[in-house]
């Protein structure tokens, strides 16, 4: 499930040390799940972002990865993550095993999910993301992370449903395929709202039901339709 990132020492702004700083960050922002917080100091953040940048790469800030894409901050990342593995009241109790995320970007959230939930596929509308993040993910030693380049509003149906799905861009409104790609049971997190007024939404599917509870305001690049 986990890598073995090879290339993970880094010195100075891209140390351990700088890791376990930011960790302490998210602490004090309320992600208190352990297994988040072992995920996010193991994980080389700085890996997950161009040369010039790495010297951010801890600092709880969102960072730019090209094609007007953004790396989310820490927290964020920390936080969608404690929200997705969290049980979900009425659902039966156990591991999340399947993790579908829309929206590849860097690859950074997908190491956060390889690490916590055995499977996970991993959907990205821009080819050129897609191919980098396989690459760099590959590199780090991941081995259970499937890519699809596609169109996410549409999910990925032929590997579902799934226990959990990540979206790590805002949507006007919560997209039915990911609905309908839920297991009973599973819990959907999705930022959800306009430019200037987002908000991170969780929806857990219980039976045939979907109950939606608002955690946080948030700031997301637009999820578009298509590929590119």
């Amino acid at each position: 499930m986990t890598g073995s990132h090879p290339h993970s020492r880094g010195l100075g702004l891209t140390s351990p040390t700088s890791r376990a700083r930011m960790v302490a960050e998210l602490r004090k922002n309320g992600v208190s799940d352990e297994r988040v917080l072992a995920a996010m100091q193991k994980i080389p953040r700085h890996e997950f972002v161009e040369e010039a940048w790495r010297g951010e790469a801890y600092r709880n800030k969102p960072l730019p990865i090209g094609l007007a894409q953004t790396l989310s901050q820490p927290v964020v990342v920390g936080l969608m993550s404690q929200a997705l593995i969290a049980a979900v009241a009425g659902a039966p109790a156990g591991p999340r095993k399947r993790v579908l995320e829309i929206g590849t970007g860097s690859g950074y959230q997908t190491a956060v999910l390889a690490e916590l939930i055995e499977r996970v596929y991993s959907v990205e509308r821009l080819k050129l993301l897609s191919e980098l993040a396989r690459k760099r993910l590959g590199g780090l030693g991941y081995r259970n992370i499937h890519f699809g380049y596609a169109d996410g509003t549409l999910g990925w149906d032929a590997h579902g449903p799934y226990d959990a799905i990540i979206v790590t861009a805002a949507a006007t409104e919560v997209p039915k395929a990911l609905l309908d790609q839920l297991a009973a049971g599973g819990r959907l997190v999705i930022p959800v709202g306009p430019p200037n007024n987002q908000m991170l939404r969780a929806v857990d599917r219980i039976g045939s039901r979907y109950i939606a509870t608002d955690l946080a305001t948030v700031s997301f690049v637009p999820l578009l339709e298509g590929r590119a």
